[in-house]
């Protein structure tokens, strides 16, 4: 009899007890529950000043489908909204000065995610230049130096392609998908199929996406709150000020170079991904210019 009391009240016990349990967990996965994306599709969006026709289905479907997958990279999409405060502010007034629409910021977004990146084909750089155009456009390309990890310079070269682009095209959204699709490609199609316009031609499936992922970039990125992205201005990458110095000669060690600058070869080189190698050779003489941080190190 007594066993059958404690027996029955260990069982009361461990059914409150699992009662609790559940309530408390149950509370757990509500305050941990995530929150509910946010997602809009725009009445009408541009590029550069040049309308999308919304009113055509694929088109419409086409910036949906750009939207959706863009807003839903979170880790991916946070970091480049991030990254974006910091590098902005470089690229915005490049392409001002050379008479190229603000929007193009967001194709070099759609490149590279804004990072010195390299794809399968060897492209390189924020721009996503191959060695071969990067030298046409006036950068120098070789084991030592390669200028498409500069941001400046080659901002200055993509300018110059999307601005031969337009003169040829009279678009610029068409400008745009050359930069994905080539001068030949996009030109090849626009004769097979009789149409001037983007959104009126078949393209191969990266050239046809390219446009609406920009597209979806801009709007997100201008817009970034209403796609689940509240990000506090302290949480944005800020921009590192720094010192130029002029060079003119060769530089045999840039380790030791960068502690004669009061940082190390880690942060020289993060700040001039130009420099290729542990040395600067420079037997012509040529004027380089290196950025030293005065701070965040």
């Amino acid at each position: 009899m007594k066993l059958m009391k404690k027996t029955g009240l260990i069982a009361s016990v461990v059914l409150v007890s699992g009662i609790l349990i559940h309530a408390v967990s149950n509370e757990k996965i509500e305050d941990k529950a995530p929150v509910t994306k946010g997602y809009f599709f725009p009445a009408e969006i541009d590029f550069a000043g040049e309308k999308t026709p919304l009113n055509i289905i694929d088109v419409k479907e086409r910036l949906d489908r750009e939207l959706l997958v863009n807003a839903n990279l979170d880790a991916s999409t946070l970091l480049i909204i991030k990254r974006a405060n910091r590098f902005f502010p470089v690229i915005e007034p490049i392409l001002k000065k050379n008479g190229v629409p603000d929007d193009f910021k967001y194709l070099a977004v759609a490149e590279s995610a804004l990072m010195n990146a390299t794809s399968s084909a060897g492209a390189k750089g924020f721009w996503q230049f191959m060695a071969d155009t990067a030298k046409e456009r006036g950068m120098e390309v070789n084991d030592v130096v390669d200028e498409r990890y500069h941001l400046e310079k080659s901002t200055e070269a993509a300018c110059k392609y999307l601005l031969d682009a337009y003169k040829k095209f009279g678009s610029w959204t068409l400008a745009a998908a050359s930069y994905n699709g080539g001068f030949g490609g996009v030109n090849k199609q626009i004769t097979i199929q009789g149409v001037t316009d983007y959104y009126d031609l078949l393209l191969t499936d990266e050239t046809a996406r390219y446009v609406f992922r920009i597209l979806a970039l801009k709007q997100i990125m201008k817009n970034p709150v209403q796609y689940g992205f509240d990000i506090a201005p302290a949480e944005l990458y800020q921009t590192i000020p720094t010192r130029k110095l002029e060079i003119d000669s060769s530089i045999t060690d840039l380790a030791s170079f960068a502690k004669s600058q009061g940082i190390n070869y880690k942060i020289l080189k993060i700040h001039n991904p130009w420099l290729r190698d542990r040395k600067l050779t420079n037997p012509t003489k040529k004027k380089y210019v290196i950025e030293i941080p005065t701070t965040g190190y």
